[in-house]
């Protein structure tokens, strides 16, 4: 009897590729959707870039906005962690084991912590702008919130993958429930927790300008309206300073989660004590909190104003009819189709520019400033720059998107493919296939990306999920689909229409949650991603 046939598998570095398989259609799609005008706008643009307006009321006011725009995201970030760590331990089924021997409370609490995190920051901004009004508490509180949700997951998850050996012996040693959870989870929890917490303050800095570009202040308000102007000299003069600004924190933070985030610098590997880099982590937190206080103070910001809702139109009854006769089966499906082809688009094309300037270079670097711009561009002002030339639409939405994604994504995949290389800037594995005989795009291929290519298909899914929540920026701008419409209900208050979109945006991001946890743990059992790639839990590390 013979063995049943199976397909073969795709070679991991090749599964990297092949989403960008999809640039295919999207190039065949792309002449129809050109309406011959926008070329010489886009010349002005690019040529402001180089001649940004350096005008002192100009840059007066660029640095007013993005230090609104800062402080706001400073804040949300320390809200949210603070909220994420308080309610990351209250779902932690190990923690509610010791506490009181019951692991259903963890349970619940993560359900309900559900809805929050699956609603895009800019529609708790949107919605709380709508009852609240215009105040920076407004702005803050649209980013504490479904990051605090984000964050609380994963301490959760961190806690509950930590092994409770010691837990163990200390509470059979007679040690109290709640000094044994800080003596042996606290240490191992640390370092991943201000690893991720670094993520999510350049994670803020861009929800803030976005948040911005929405009405709700900061810089981010500054880039559309002049960009709606087309000043795009001012316009340029607000990016190069938002990109330093972005630069700069990425550098920071870098070198604070080398120099903190590892175990042993607190002595933990050693024994010893807590050590001088925890003695530094403690100076540095203590130093954080006046420089909150006085942004708060700065900003005027007033959490009690979260309280004091402002009068709406009374609600009118629910319109039955109305919400049946939306044609949710094009909504939903359009904002499906926006989100898997921008997913496929930043996946597949980060490999792919990689391999296409290769040998690297000069070409490098046009590619990393590329992605620099992308993650610093907001998807929705890119959407509206890509109107001068494209038709609205699905894949005019996708392709802002997938900008934004993309330099996510590539800034992710170099810093992985590139641990570990020698001065010449290539990998052991890498140097042996040249030495053999195979080209320089080949080398890369099969090694240097072969090692990191699990990890990455990894994030990837994690971004997946990430592009769906984010599919409702650029619905807000022209791309059809649940955003659009959305859109129109907050215009108009209908109260019913945007419960309904909200749900069906929640339950459709929690089925894609669902999924992408489910891929990536197909991606990565069995594998062996290494120290650079992202592993699980911590591969949902957003950039």
């Amino acid at each position: 009897m013979s063995a049943p046939l199976s397909l073969p598998r795709l070679a991991a570095p090749l599964a990297m590729l092949a989403p960008a398989l999809v640039l295919l259609p999207v190039l065949a799609l792309l002449p129809a959707l050109f309406h011959g005008g926008g070329w010489e706008l886009i010349g002005q643009f690019a040529w402001a870039a180089l001649t940004p307006s350096l005008d002192p009321l100009v840059l007066a006011s660029a640095l007013q906005g993005l230090g609104v725009t800062v402080g706001i995201a400073l804040l949300g970030w320390a809200a949210s962690l603070l909220l994420g760590v308080v309610l990351g331990l209250l779902s932690s089924r190990t923690v509610w084991h010791t506490l009181s021997g019951q692991g259903w409370p963890a349970e619940l609490i993560r359900r309900l912590l559900a809805l929050p995190r699956s609603i895009h920051e800019l529609l708790w901004g949107l919605l709380l702008l709508a009852v609240f009004g215009l105040r920076p508490a407004v702005a803050i509180a649209a980013i504490a919130i479904p990051y605090g949700a984000l964050v609380a997951r994963m301490t959760g998850d961190l806690l509950d993958a930590l092994p409770t050996r010691q837990l163990e012996a200390l509470r059979a040693a007679g040690a109290g429930a709640l000094g044994a959870l800080l003596t042996a989870l606290g240490p191992p929890l640390l370092p991943q927790l201000i690893s991720y917490g670094g993520y999510r303050l350049e994670c803020a800095l861009r929800s803030a300008t976005l948040l911005g570009v929405f009405g709700l202040g900061g810089l981010g308000a500054e880039l559309r309206l002049t960009l709606q102007s087309l000043n795009f000299r001012e316009l340029w003069t607000g990016l190069w300073l938002l990109l330093a600004v972005m630069l700069s924190l990425e550098t920071l933070l870098g070198g604070l989660r080398r120099r903190w985030a590892m175990p042993q610098r607190f002595g933990l590997a050693g024994g010893g004590g807590v050590g001088r880099r925890g003695r530094e982590l403690l100076l540095a937190g203590a130093a954080l909190l006046p420089l909150l206080a006085l942004v708060a103070h700065a900003l005027e910001v007033n959490p009690a104003a979260l309280f004091e809702p402002r009068p709406l139109p009374p609600a009118a009854p629910v319109d039955w009819a109305a919400l049946a006769g939306l044609p949710w089966a094009l909504l939903i499906g359009n904002t499906l189709l926006l989100t898997l082809g921008a997913a496929a688009l930043a996946v597949g094309g980060a490999p792919l520019l990689l391999l296409a300037v290769r040998p690297w270079g000069w070409g490098q670097v046009a590619v990393q400033l590329l992605w620099a711009l992308g993650r610093l561009w907001p998807p929705p002002l890119t959407a509206l720059l890509l109107l001068f030339l494209l038709q609205p639409g699905v894949l005019t939405g996708a392709l802002a998107l997938a900008f934004h994604n993309l330099g996510i994504l590539g800034r992710l995949l170099l810093e992985a493919s590139e641990a570990g290389a020698d001065r010449s800037g290539r990998l052991p594995a890498e140097q042996a296939l040249e030495a053999c005989g195979s080209g320089p795009r080949l080398a890369l291929l099969y090694g240097r990306f072969s090692p990191v290519a699990s990890g990455y298909l990894a994030y990837g899914a994690y971004r997946a999920d990430v592009i769906l929540r984010e599919s409702v920026v650029v619905g807000l701008v022209g791309a059809t689909g649940l955003g659009s419409q959305l859109l129109e209900a907050l215009s108009s208050f209908a109260w019913d229409q945007i419960a309904a979109l909200v749900l069906v945006y929640a339950t459709l991001t929690l089925l894609g949650e669902d999924l992408s946890d489910r891929l990536r743990r197909r991606l990565l059992a069995g594998s062996d991603p290494g120290p650079t790639a992202p592993t699980a839990p911590t591969d949902a590390l957003p950039v």
